[in-house]
């Protein structure tokens, strides 16, 4: 019974299909498509897909967004949406935000396989969760499961866009992250690359204080590759992190 994860952020639709949602299935196919164009899967990339008995799938996006991807599946498959919206527990984590709701679905499915991967590794410990796409988030989540609370911040191209509206003159190509740039180029591209990290480093600092361990550590997202290897702290990359999420819940969601 193929299972079809999908993941629609602010740029792009991801989605992954499974050879079930049982954990550790075989991972079938997979893809991402611009948001502009969710009205191509189903004569694309979906057209040829084995036909997928359910789908779970988290979505930053507007309503409208998600009732395109609705509309294609219902063409295609004729298999009904299900989305995740954040409740006070899910999957071995409490949500510690003040309106449970309100929390990212992307950010809440994020941690919850973070969570699950750490729990695989060993005995459980603190987290630090980041996803660094469109936006950057920074989840801490202490090492009985409860969600701490999170950082938000520009992702890169925000950034960049921010001081190219702000500021004259600032209308160059992206340049190198430089210890000590001497362009403007990569002035720009350094000192957004060095603003998210010290954001991220300031999380791990919070975490290592108030749980009094040291913190296992998951990136992700779109320019998560961009990142690792500028962070004075060690981090586990792991692209497929909302969809390990998105398998978690649908096992405890889902029928057999």
């Amino acid at each position: 019974m193929a299972f079809l994860a999908v993941d629609v952020g602010n740029t792009r639709l991801k989605w992954a299909l499974y050879e079930s949602h049982a954990r550790g299935a075989a991972l079938l196919t997979h893809g991402a498509e611009f948001l502009e164009n969710i009205d191509k899967l189903a004569d694309g990339d979906w057209s040829a897909l084995a036909h997928p008995e359910r789908m779970l799938g988290c979505a930053v996006a507007a309503d409208a967004v998600k009732r395109r991807v609705e509309e294609q599946m219902e063409e295609l498959w004729d298999v009904p949406a299900q989305w995740v919206v954040p409740g006070i527990a899910e999957a071995g984590l409490v949500n510690g935000y003040d309106h449970p709701t309100r929390l990212g679905s992307d950010r809440w499915v994020a941690m919850i396989g973070a969570w699950h991967r750490m729990l695989a590794q060993g005995a459980p410990r603190p987290l630090v969760v980041v996803m660094v796409g469109t936006a950057v988030t920074v989840e801490a989540v202490d090492a009985t499961g409860k969600f701490l609370g999170g950082f938000i911040l520009p992702g890169h191209g925000i950034m960049l866009r921010a001081l190219e509206s702000g500021t004259a003159g600032l209308h160059v190509p992206t340049g190198d992250v430089r210890e000590f740039p001497t362009n403007t180029s990569d002035a720009l591209t350094s000192g957004g690359t060095y603003a998210i990290a010290g954001a991220i480093e300031r999380m791990v600092q919070h975490v290592r204080r108030h749980c009094g361990a040291e913190p296992a550590c998951f990136m992700t997202g779109g320019a998560g590759w961009k990142m690792a290897p500028h962070m004075s702290v060690s981090f586990e990359l792991v692209e497929s992190l909302i969809f390990d999420g998105l398998m978690e819940i649908a096992q405890s969601r889902l029928a057999p």
